[in-house]
């Protein structure tokens, strides 16, 4: 697979994409929940890494799960959007 491919269906990648920029906090659960995806954490990894979104994460209860979140006070302007969310960039939700 090449490096410029993702490991998860677009729709996933558009839908974390949203869900942050919508100020959700979103886990594993609520992602099979809603596109029944499976590569939430690794969708944000390849956010915060090659992307740069400020994404924080927070793990709760016993089973440490993961929820991840924008840092408070980021800056939309200055993200750059992965291929399958770039309609997010203009505040658009295709």
């Amino acid at each position: 697979m090449s490096r410029n491919q993702w490991y998860s269906n677009q729709s996933q990648v558009f839908w974390t994409c949203k869900a942050l920029l919508d100020g959700r906090t979103i886990s594993h659960k609520t992602e099979i929940r809603e596109v029944r995806g499976w590569r939430l954490g690794a969708i944000v990894h390849r956010l915060k890494s090659e992307y740069g979104w400020p994404i924080l994460t927070e793990y709760r209860g016993p089973e440490n799960v993961a929820y991840y979140s924008m840092k408070p006070g980021f800056d939309r302007a200055a993200l750059r959007f992965p291929r399958s969310a770039r309609s997010l960039n203009d505040g658009e939700a295709a």
